[in-house]
């Protein structure tokens, strides 16, 4: 049984249990809850703190922990519905659409009910997160002279040479930002280099995540048709010079959702094209350490070939290793480094330093080269799995494009399915799937659902989610 699951399972029984003691009555110890429900003290601990911060219980110590008074319900008073006509109005007082839609990130980032099949995660299982290296490195830079001082709003200057070095070419140290992974780091860019109401091309299908940053930044994503070699260049150049639009949005390496990887020749065409246009390319690198075992070396950033500061670069070691170390990078090159400074400073002044000292200390571990070994042959695996099941199981589920990283197959549903439809007959089967119809700034071609193989224990429950999914359709 997975730690969390323990946890709340233990938190539940001791909360029916409660009304057995009366108030300022004391529970069992901690040895004792230990014998008596077979746990660990880890897990004891913890779901006694869930108790804690629910004001069930009380914690004393060296005495114990004892039943809480009840808290006196506040009555519920007020009227807040006039703030939806505020929330509506621009500074002239006329009512417009200002509603943020988060919708299509939630869906990777709520966890499922119990006994559901998650693949629609976005992170690494807890199996394959890197948690006794992670550990060490915490405990190691809480040690570290000055770990709570605080930093250089840039960041450590130690992590931005490492960031440097990993993007290659001529980025150096004086060129890079780190930031509060990588959704922030999307963020700080696009408000950077767009101005609200501007048109902002990106790839069509695309990360979720960024449309949602985009909407909420007041600019307008324009959708660039994309297909197993990245996004097209001659769309790209006619979008353009339709729209005048200054950035555009990529993923060259393992794209999300479609896996695809940016040819050579389209990226020597795709920095062409924006030099022309006299646009930023913002180059997301989300899946620099999410390569398959059979991928080969992959291509290195855009940025490391851009001299003249076309590419800016959003780097995070968010999905290698845990949704909690949120450690990222912005680099820049030129006048615009100023200005994606200027923004996260006045967003959030900089990135905890205990943060950045953790991720310091766990790149230069020995451990860390193996931990990335371990999630390239797991991702591999559980790739071939699910594909293999779909195959067998669902082949009315075709999978275009097989990707040789990333933790996701971009998957098309027979025409005529009905997405949302066939979305909610998979959750009611056990399997969590994401809709296709959030990565997609305007109308989608077809029927999609995104089939995540990161976030589940391994292959077995890969191939028992491909039979339930063959059921729905």
């Amino acid at each position: 049984m997975e730690q969390r699951s323990s946890v709340a399972e233990l938190a539940a029984s001791l909360r029916s249990e409660l009304n057995r003691y009366s108030i300022g009555g004391k529970l069992p110890s901690s040895r004792a809850l230990v014998e008596q429900y077979r746990v660990s003290p880890v897990t004891v601990s913890r779901a006694l703190a869930q108790l804690a911060a629910e004001g069930l219980v009380v914690t004393r110590p060296g005495a114990g922990v004892f039943r809480a008074r009840p808290r006196a319900l506040s009555p519920v008073t007020g009227d807040t519905s006039w703030q939806e006509v505020t929330l509506s109005a621009d500074l002239t007082g006329e009512a417009v659409p200002r509603s943020v839609d988060a919708s299509g990130v939630l869906v990777s980032l709520s966890a499922p009910p119990a006994g559901v099949i998650e693949l629609n995660g976005g992170y690494l299982h807890p199996s394959l997160q890197p948690e006794r290296a992670m550990a060490a490195a915490l405990a190691r830079a809480g040690r570290r002279p000055g770990a709570w001082s605080r930093p250089p709003v840039e960041g450590l200057p130690e992590l931005r040479d490492w960031f440097a070095r990993e993007i290659g070419g001529q980025v150096t140290a004086a060129d890079v930002l780190v930031t509060a992974g990588g959704q922030s780091a999307l963020t700080t860019a696009l408000r950077a280099l767009a101005a609200p109401g501007a048109p902002v091309l990106v790839e069509s299908p695309t990360y979720p995540g960024m449309l949602a940053i985009a909407r909420a930044s007041g600019v307008r994503p324009v959708p660039v048709p994309a297909d197993a070699q990245g996004v097209r260049p001659e769309l790209l150049e006619a979008a353009f010079q339709a729209t005048g639009a200054r950035v555009f949005v990529c993923q060259p390496l393992f794209q999300n959702p479609t896996g695809a990887v940016l040819s050579a020749e389209r990226r020597v065409e795709t920095l062409r094209i924006a030099r022309a246009a006299g646009a930023f390319v913002v180059e997301d690198d989300y899946a620099r350490h999410m390569g398959h075992e059979d991928s080969g070396l992959p291509p290195a950033p855009m940025a490391a070939d851009d001299p003249d500061g076309v590419v800016v670069h959003v780097r995070s070691l968010t999905k290698a290793t845990s949704p909690s170390l949120r450690v990222g990078a912005l680099a820049a090159r030129g006048p615009v480094f100023d200005r994606l400074r200027a923004i996260q400073v006045v967003d959030s002044f900089f990135v905890p330093r205990p943060l950045q000292e953790t991720a310091l200390e766990l790149v230069g571990a020995p451990a860390w080269p193996r931990h990335l070994r371990t999630v390239a042959a797991a991702l591999r695996e559980r790739r071939d799995a699910l594909a293999g099941a779909l195959a067998r199981e669902a082949p009315a589920l075709t999978v275009p494009h097989l990707p040789a990283g990333g933790y996701q197959l971009w998957t098309r549903l027979p025409d005529g399915t009905d997405e949302a439809g066939f979305v909610g007959a998979a959750l009611r089967a056990g399997v969590a799937v994401a809709p296709g119809r959030p990565y997609f700034s305007a109308e989608p071609p077809a029927p999609y659902v995104r089939l995540a193989f990161a976030a589940v224990a391994g292959p077995a429950e890969l191939a028992e989610a491909a039979r339930r999914l063959a059921g729905c359709l």
